[in-house]
């Protein structure tokens, strides 16, 4: 398409450097910028997922750290303790699905414990989160566990 302006001038193409360089400026700032959004706990070490939903519902959600301690739902609970819990619970919910968040340092006995505790509380859906505790959800439970205890 020809842009005919001033005295007989033919204006044929449109010069997109300048345009290129923003874009690349935008992009490498973005790249720069990025990490820092990203809140994660460096003391829990989470295993890598591949694709997965986020979890946005009101579940059961069992948080287990390095040390095996297991917190349900932010409280402190013991593991001969989490199948009455689950059980207690399971009316409050809006779906029957437990939320398993470990640390990858977190022996898979372990887990199949927490399968086993959610199995015998009659819950039909397991999801193990392929995100950390962030350093405040850490912080919290531990301050709420302190609190509790005395």
């Amino acid at each position: 398409m020809a842009i005919k302006t001033g005295k007989n001038a033919l204006f044929t193409e449109i010069n997109i450097t300048p345009l290129t360089d923003i874009f690349l400026v935008l992009l490498i700032i973005m790249m720069v910028v990025a990490p820092t959004f990203q809140d994660a706990d460096t003391t829990i070490s989470m295993p890598e997922i591949n694709s997965g939903l986020s979890i946005e519902q009101k579940n059961a959600t069992i948080s287990v750290n390095k040390a095996g301690e297991l917190y349900l739902n932010g409280t402190a609970i013991r593991k001969q303790d989490l199948v009455q819990a689950l059980v207690d619970l399971k009316p409050e919910l809006e779906t029957p699905e437990v939320v398993v968040k470990a640390d990858a340092m977190v022996k898979s006995s372990e887990i199949m414990n927490i399968m086993n505790a959610a199995q015998e509380a009659e819950f039909t859906k397991l999801i193990v989160a392929g995100e950390p505790l962030s350093k405040k959800e850490q912080n919290e439970l531990k301050k709420q566990n302190e609190e509790v205890n005395g």
